[in-house]
């Protein structure tokens, strides 16, 4: 047996998927340069090779939620440029400023911490303004608009910050025609145009998710930022399927059949008993569960490809493993249970996964755990 096949469970992840990919997100947004997003660890695909991946492909800039991981990438060698927009305070500005990482502001406080660490480096701070223009979540309100731009304005004046960048970023995106998309929009171009008559010279506006990349044109400015669509996965089912944009999904989820039996009519499965044997049949064993990320509430409906059949999670996912009826199929101990792939081979896809546990695709991807090891498929040797 090969050093694959002997692995309880593997997360396969197809760098020649995810470079394919990026070159199609390029040409959706041709006059825009792209930001790979690799936060939580490129949502749950392995931060390091994904990025080295992502430049290969024609990504110019990397984008990071927390300031950790966008210094993960610096002290793994990772060049270019970086930005991290979730700061809290405290955070570490100063080792962000020294690593040459653009750092978002959304407030007041977030620049007179930005600025005082400045000053201790002796390097000016290179920050982006963030506009709230109607998600609600970071980002400055226009009412507190003119004085963080004054302030900012008069910080660059003085050496202390470079102010490299004015965003926002979309509510809806992933529902075309929605009322807020036009108007985030135009308060995004007005709280930019007071910005600039202030005389902030950005070097890049951007407000574009991957839904909005993908289609919202008029929401490309200067650069684009795309996460789940550079993993394959669509932002939205909704939107279309990711083939429908030319995408294929990046990870393939293979857990090592554990063990086969055989077992009567009536026979209860996992906590609880929510499933019971309708007939003498044979279970497999599928070594992951919850503790790996598999969510519990997908339990008794999520599908799993064994032996070349789809079936279906029988009873409750407990924390390190789950059950499929085999209905009397006699399948090798070792076999693989595909959980989700692309989907081209029969393999259930993140997207049906999202759906048997009420939720989205994001987060099926992204929960995948620790004890799963990544195994990165066809880098190239710049990635190696």
């Amino acid at each position: 047996m090969n050093e694959t096949a002997s692995l309880r469970a593997r997360a396969e992840i197809d760098l020649a998927a995810l470079r394919a990919n990026v070159r199609v997100l390029r040409a959706r947004a041709a006059g825009a340069q792209l930001m790979a997003v690799v936060k939580s660890d490129a949502y749950g695909h392995g931060a390091v090779p994904c990025a080295r991946a992502a430049l290969e492909a024609g990504a110019t800039w990397l984008g990071t939620a927390t300031p950790q991981e966008a210094l993960a990438l610096r002290a793994a060698g990772l060049g270019g440029r970086v930005m991290c927009w979730l700061w809290t305070p405290g955070g570490p500005w100063r080792e962000a400023i020294e690593a040459d990482i653009d750092v978002s502001v959304s407030g007041m406080w977030a620049l007179r911490e930005v600025v005082a660490a400045a000053a201790e480096a002796g390097v000016p701070a290179r920050i982006q303004l963030k506009a709230d223009t109607g998600l609600g979540r970071n980002g400055c309100q226009p009412a507190d608009w003119p004085e963080l731009v004054a302030a900012a304005r008069a910080a660059e004046d003085a050496g202390t910050v470079r102010i490299t960048g004015l965003w926002s970023h979309f509510a809806c995106a992933d529902e075309p025609g929605h009322p807020s998309i036009a108007a985030q929009l135009a308060v995004f171009r007005d709280m930019v145009e007071h910005a600039e008559k202030a005389g902030v010279e950005p070097e890049v506006r951007h407000m574009a998710n991957s839904p909005a990349t993908l289609t919202i044109p008029e929401a490309h400015f200067d650069l684009v930022r795309t996460g789940i669509a550079m993993y394959g996965i669509s932002p939205s089912p909704e939107l279309g399927t990711p083939a429908d944009f030319g995408l294929r999904p990046v990870m393939r989820l293979v857990a090592s059949v554990a063990l086969v039996k055989q077992v009567p009519a009536g026979h209860g499965i996992s906590y609880g008993h929510h499933y019971t044997t309708s007939a003498g049949t044979t279970l497999g064993l599928v070594p992951v569960g919850y503790a790996d990320g598999i969510p519990r509430h997908a339990s008794g409906r999520a599908p799993v490809l064994v032996g070349g059949v789809v079936r279906r999670i029988a009873g409750r996912v407990a924390m390190d493993q789950f059950v499929v009826d085999l209905g009397g199929d006699e399948i090798e101990v070792g076999s693989e249970a595909v959980l989700f792939g692309p989907g081209d081979r029969g393999e259930p896809t993140a997207e049906d996964w999202a759906q048997a546990a009420d939720t989205i695709a994001y987060e099926i991807v992204t929960r995948i755990g620790t004890r799963v090891p990544r195994l990165h498929l066809h880098a190239t040797p710049a990635e190696s």
